[in-house]
């Protein structure tokens, strides 16, 4: 049986160390997401992670780090999976429009009832290939350990609006990849992510197109 004190206490106090405020009712929110995530995934495989703690940790405080990089107005979360860091980020950040982009139909139903289920009026969620998704130029595009950098330019190259920039979310820094990146993509800039609790590298590498 979950340990629902100690999972709020535990992202409680991860929020306060990454120095975010957030709308009232978001820990609640994003605790139900956690249940909802366990409930879910002995059907759906939404996630290799079991335990809810390392959910916490490895998907909600891991997604909600990357926040202050993220501009408001539009973002498009490729490979989304189960939601991250898209659907989290929707859940906290009402000033952004989210779409979630998945080629898996279990996955992209589990986020259809989630953002029913919290009412996020933020949210659209597609089934496709990213390479085969027909959406309107976006102005930022993130990733999730899904690809390579190479691989996410290639991709997503013709969703990205002309000033749009790719947000790709790795763990260590990954200085082969960004020096295969092939034109006319160019590395804008890159954070070290330190997300509570996880004594792993983590790095957001900030990519747009050179004119």
């Amino acid at each position: 049986m979950t340990d629902t004190p100690q999972l709020a206490t535990l992202l409680d106090s991860g929020i306060r160390q990454l120095q975010l405020e957030l709308p009232v009712g978001s820990n609640e929110r994003l605790l139900s997401y956690v249940t909802a995530l366990q409930k879910w995934n002995s059907a759906y495989n939404l996630t290799a992670i079991r335990d809810p703690k390392d959910m916490v940790v490895k998907h909600l405080l891991d997604s909600l780090a990357v926040s202050p990089h993220v501009r408001s107005g539009s973002l498009l979360d490729v490979g989304t999976g189960a939601g991250l860091p898209g659907l989290v980020l929707a859940m906290v950040r009402p000033d952004l429009q989210v779409d979630l982009l998945d080629s898996n139909s279990k996955k992209t139903r589990f986020l259809v009832q989630m953002a029913a289920q919290f009412g996020l009026k933020n949210v659209k969620v597609h089934h496709a290939r990213v390479e085969q998704a027909k959406l309107p130029p976006q102005a930022q595009i993130i990733s999730r350990a899904f690809a390579s950098l190479n691989d996410f330019a290639h991709w997503c190259g013709h969703l990205m609006a002309d000033d749009g920039l790719l947000l790709a979310m790795k763990g260590l820094y990954p200085q082969d990849e960004i020096d295969a990146l092939p034109a006319p993509f160019a590395v804008r800039e890159t954070h070290v992510l330190t997300v509570p609790y996880l004594a792993e590298a983590r790095h957001l590498v900030v990519i747009g197109k050179n004119a």
